[in-house]
């Protein structure tokens, strides 16, 4: 018996138009979102000059010549090279620790058996400036800001800076190459 009219619901296990449109309506919207949400996905992670930019820098050391600095930058951040002289590396170990503002050895500041190599920061721990090498009466840098002096081991010896010269991390590759920004 079949009873039609208003109140009546007809169920029926096959598929009708209706579901399938709901189906594809619901299969259209979830696309269209995925698609939208996507760039914004994307723009929350960085971007391939910051990767980059954290990422180690190679120094070939063979063309720096003796007594030379030279600047390089790693993460944004300068950082000196110096290839210090013997005359450089008897006077930055001829310290009485006493007598410096950070007490640090010589020893402490650069890799055993690549003494001639110094790799520091190149800002000066006071404010930020960016002293000039082979200045001032220790021959290593003066910061002409603020008058901060430091030896040829990157030491402060006199000024307002509290501390001295920053050691990057680094390691040597080789006997001609060092690595800025990794520790082992």
């Amino acid at each position: 018996m079949t009873r039609s009219g208003p109140d009546v619901v007809t169920v029926s296990d096959e598929p009708t138009r209706r579901d399938f449109l709901f189906v594809s309506t619901v299969a259209a919207t979830s696309i269209g979102a995925m698609m939208t949400a996507w760039p914004f996905i994307l723009a929350l992670g960085p971007d391939a000059q910051t990767i980059a930019s954290g990422a180690p820098v190679d120094l070939d050391l063979t063309p720096i010549a003796e007594g030379q600095i030279v600047k390089v930058f790693w993460r944004g951040r300068l950082i000196f090279v110096r290839h210090r002289s013997p005359k450089e590396i008897a006077l930055a170990q001829d310290v009485n620790l006493a007598w410096l503002i950070d007490p640090q050895l010589d020893s402490e500041r650069v890799k055993e058996g690549h003494a001639q190599w110094l790799i520091t920061s190149g800002y000066c721990t006071h404010l930020g400036c960016v002293p000039l090498g082979h200045q001032g009466p220790y021959e290593g840098w003066f910061c002409p800001c603020h008058g901060s002096v430091f030896d040829t081991s990157g030491r402060v010896r006199r000024g307002p800076a509290p501390l001295n010269l920053p050691i990057p991390p680094y390691v040597f590759v080789s006997d001609t190459k060092v690595r800025i920004g990794v520790t082992a």
